[in-house]
C-alpha cells in the first residue's frame, strides 16, 4: 500500500499578495490561500508594499519589511488570524 507523505514542517518558497488574497506556494507543491482581510496591516498596505516580501529562515515564514509584518506558514495552515 502506498502512503502519501505530507510535509510535517511546511516551508514557503513564493508569495503573491493581491488586494484581497494572500497566496503562499509551499515547497511540497501545496498552495495556501487566505483573505488579506485577516491581516489588517497587510490589508492596509499599498500593492507595492505587499509585493516587497522576504522568506524567513528556510521558509518557515514571510516578512514584509516596509510594513514590519511577519506571518508563519504554520499559522496560515492552521487558519489562525
Amino acid at each position: 500500500m502506498a502512503i502519501l507523505a505530507v510535509e510535517l514542517h511546511p516551508l514557503a518558497h513564493h508569495v503573491m499578495c493581491a488586494d484581497d488574497i494572500l497566496s503562499v506556494d509551499l515547497i511540497d507543491g501545496r498552495t495556501i490561500t487566505v483573505p488579506v482581510s485577516w491581516f489588517p496591516t497587510l490589508s492596509n498596505a499599498t500593492q507595492s508594499q505587499r509585493e516587497n516580501w522576504e522568506i524567513l529562515g528556510d521558509g518557515e515564514g514571510i516578512h514584509w519589511p516596509e510594513i514590519d509584518e511577519d506571518l508563519s506558514v504554520a499559522s496560515l495552515l492552521a487558519g489562525t488570524h
